[in-house]
């Protein structure tokens, strides 16, 4: 077997499902800058996660739509990108002022 294959800086780290206020203790290599008090009173480092598997689809058998980070419009707003909407709209007002 190779030599100092696996990483020796395990910890416990506390995992938080932002979307569903959810968090377990697990031990972990992450960095992380937050830390949290967890219920047995110690302070742990804090991973925040916008999906976990209490609000997974797969999961929880049902669909939750939670848009945390508004994801279609930065997207739109670093490629300068304008909203379908609008588009759709200059659309129909074009083909009305071609129709007259």
């Amino acid at each position: 077997m190779k030599k100092d294959l696996h990483p020796k800086d395990y910890r416990f780290v506390v995992f938080q499902d932002v979307s569903c206020d959810y968090s377990f203790l697990t031990r972990s290599t992450i960095n992380t800058k937050d830390t949290i008090k967890w219920k047995d009173g110690k302070e742990y480092p804090l991973y925040k996660m916008d999906i976990s598997s209490k609000s997974h689809p797969y999961f929880t058998g049902q669909q939750n739509l939670v848009d945390t980070a508004g994801r279609i419009e930065k997207f739109n707003q670093k490629y300068n990108l304008e909203d379908s909407k609008t588009s759709e709209s200059k659309d129909s007002d074009t083909n009305s002022a071609q129709d007259s």
